[in-house]
């Protein structure tokens, strides 16, 4: 199978995904959620990974918005945990630090331990990427929210540990791939079958009328379907 596109650096929590979902086979690192989604649609990828909600931020909804734009099929999804550490060039403390870099949502989950002390956020288009930048740069009086993996891999030292809002904070993954790729790549997915019922994801549009979407949701009542979760666009 071609290689797994994910958004970010390695390192990012995408590509821990891919890890948990296929194990270590080959990962292509794409700029963007788009850029996943375009790799995959040109065959340059056999699949894609993407968040598409995190336990305390909620939807990302650029994954929506994309998945109506491309012709790919949900093969499936995996739940990955999220620790989030405070990191910098070795030889500091959290007095010589100014500005912090993240993604958006990684400071949004850590946003109670920021609000702490009067740091400069910064935004990156990815948590690794923000690690990856401060190293690359040789920044002092810079901190990056990311995985302590990504730490790691770019010899940044850890300021802070486990500053994510919530112990259990985890964010769910998609796997998408073009329909003629998806059963091949449903049979490559590690991750072990799951008891719990399969999930289907529908999209659909009302009337701007009083009760359409009553009327609707009414049709899955009728029939015992359980809707876990409905999101407008």
């Amino acid at each position: 199978m071609k290689p797994i596109a994910y958004a970010g650096e390695p390192g990012a929590f995408a590509e821990d995904a891919v890890l948990v979902a296929f194990g270590d086979v080959e990962r292509l690192a794409v700029g963007s959620f788009r850029d996943v989604f375009d790799a995959v649609a040109a065959g340059r990828a056999g699949a894609g990974m993407l968040p598409v909600e995190n336990l305390l931020n909620g939807t990302v909804r650029e994954t929506y918005d994309l998945l109506l734009e491309h012709d790919l099929a949900v093969v499936g999804e995996v739940v990955v945990p999220v620790r989030l550490c405070l990191a910098a060039l070795p030889g500091q403390t959290l007095d010589d630090i100014g500005r912090v870099y993240s993604h958006v949502q990684a400071l949004g989950q850590a946003e109670a331990f920021l609000r702490t002390r009067p740091w400069t956020t910064l935004t990156t288009y990815n948590t690794a990427g923000a690690g990856k930048l401060i190293r690359a740069a040789g920044e002092r009086g810079a901190a990056a929210v990311l995985s302590p993996r990504a730490a790691a891999l770019f010899e940044l030292e850890v300021l802070a540990e486990d500053i994510q809002g919530a112990a259990d904070n985890r964010t769910r993954f998609l796997i998408v791939a073009r329909p003629a790729q998806a059963p091949e790549v449903a049979a490559a997915i590690s991750v072990p079958a799951s008891d719990a019922p399969r999930r289907t994801t529908l999209v659909f549009a009302v009337r701007n009328e009083p009760g359409t979407l009553l009327a609707a949701l009414r049709a899955f009542a009728e029939r015992g379907v359980n809707l876990s979760k409905l999101e407008s666009r």
